[in-house]
């Protein structure tokens, strides 16, 4: 389940690219100026951002720009109203992965968007193993010992980006960054919270849970591959 950031000052665009994106099962936060994405994109991780170059504050070209110069790696599609081979290059320069020219199809979109996610180094695997557990991140399925394991939404964010950073420590802070919304009311107890349920769910009893707690640091997921 990746998130994505959607910049786009064209409030029912925005509106109707959140639904669509959300209906194919994204995390999506949605800004409309382009200094309030650049801090976004410097303070949160997000797996794709979708950028429009014309926008107040800050246009996306010099947005694109200055995240590249602080190494920001993020895959960027850029959203334009002009066609010209021109701005096209541009945008490409200035550090965008693709380009949309306005007006498209959601489908093209979402074409576009999981071949870029397919880009990505943390994404290219839709089936994930640990243990007995395998997640497809495409049906949006777990199984345990082929087992069907129903998963809250953000339970299954999670356990995802737990798994795809395997054996890495996380605090509870920088798993509300990657997995919650930004504006969201989540608190570290709710990290917490999901943690408890996903060990009740997925953990085998008389076995260490595949999601340790490194005591003042935070929590990794550990397993060997199935």
């Amino acid at each position: 389940m990746a998130k994505i950031l959607v910049v786009e000052d064209e409030q029912d665009l925005a509106t109707l690219m959140r639904n669509w994106l959300e209906r194919e099962h994204y995390l999506v936060e949605v800004v409309d100026d382009g200094l309030a994405a650049l801090h976004q994109m410097r303070v949160s991780k997000f797996d794709l951002i979708i950028l429009d170059l014309m926008l107040p504050g800050l246009n996306g070209m010099d947005v694109c720009r200055l995240f590249r110069q602080s190494h920001g790696t993020t895959p960027i599609l850029m959203l334009t109203a002009k066609d010209s081979i021109e701005e096209t290059e541009a945008g490409l320069d200035a550090g965008a992965d693709d380009y949309l020219t306005k007006p498209f199809h959601f489908k093209v979109l979402a074409a576009r968007l999981r071949a870029l996610l397919r880009r990505g180094a943390n994404a290219t695997d839709y089936r994930l193993r640990v243990d007995d557990i395998v997640v497809d991140t495409s049906e949006y399925k777990v199984t345990k010992g082929g087992q069907e394991v129903h998963l809250l939404p953000k339970e299954f964010r999670l356990l995802e980006f737990l798994l795809r950073h395997r054996n890495q420590v996380f605090n509870a802070e920088e798993l509300l960054t990657s997995v919650w919304e930004s504006d969201s009311d989540a608190l570290v107890d709710t990290v917490r919270g999901h943690i408890k349920r996903l060990r009740k769910k997925l953990d085998t009893p008389g076995r260490r849970s595949i999601i340790s707690t490194v005591y003042g640091l935070g929590y990794k997921l550990e397993g060997s591959d199935a």
